[in-house]
């Protein structure tokens, strides 16, 4: 009898010591604490939602680039757009690019920075440094016919690859499927406005562009 109690007794504390053991790795939330440090530890992190930085980057471009084609204020000189298309249109919109490449979108890692390389280019056309304004200019500092034709096989290069974005798009939100629906019939109009040099077509590309930025705010 007297061994079974001394077994009992043994049993009870090794039984308290594993208590105080399990108490002792477990965090105040009944979680276990594990203190192990992996090579690469694992950081769980919330990313905010880089696409309305991406689209409202892209939206306010737009809607720069159509109010002035449209020549509102009967403004001839496109200048003033360079700052906006460089910085928001270009540079925060490469970084949602970006931001979307981490989280894991690749549609949006795609499309974010290939509008923020359009916006890019096509404020490199009218900074003088670049020469590309100067290299279309005649004697008389007038624009030559090659530029606009140089400007339509641009606008047509845009075109075929946002209809490959539009068509991606189908199986994503209808507004995004509307804005790259009605950029695409944009740059159809820029294309044959700048190639035909006629500047009804060019305004009425301009004025559709304001439907583009319309739809990429919502």
């Amino acid at each position: 009898m007297s061994h079974t109690k001394t077994y009992d007794h043994a049993s009870k504390l090794e039984t308290n010591d594993e208590t105080q053991t399990l108490e002792r790795i477990r965090t105040a939330g009944g979680h276990i604490a594990d203190r192990d440090q992996p090579s690469l530890p694992v950081v769980h992190r919330t990313f905010a939602n880089p696409a309305p930085l991406g689209l409202l980057s892209f939206a306010t471009g737009i809607f720069l680039i159509s109010i002035l084609g449209v020549h509102a204020r009967g403004i001839q000189t496109p200048n003033v757009l360079v700052g906006v298309l460089l910085f928001f249109g270009g540079v925060c919109q490469y970084i949602a690019g970006i931001m979307e490449f981490v989280a894991g979108n690749t549609f949006g890692a795609t499309v974010f920075p290939s509008y923020a390389a359009f916006n890019f280019s096509y404020a490199l056309i009218y900074i003088p440094g670049t020469g590309i304004l100067a290299s279309y200019t005649d004697a008389s500092g007038a624009l030559t016919a090659d530029f606009y034709n140089a400007l339509g096989m641009y606008c047509w290069a845009w075109f075929i690859l946002t209809v490959i974005f539009t068509v991606a798009a189908m199986r994503s939100s209808w507004v995004l499927f509307l804005t790259l629906f009605f950029l695409d019939i944009e740059l159809l109009l820029l294309a044959v406005g700048y190639m035909l040099a006629s500047s009804s077509t060019l305004v009425a590309a301009n004025a559709v562009g304001f439907v583009v930025a319309f739809f990429s705010c919502e």
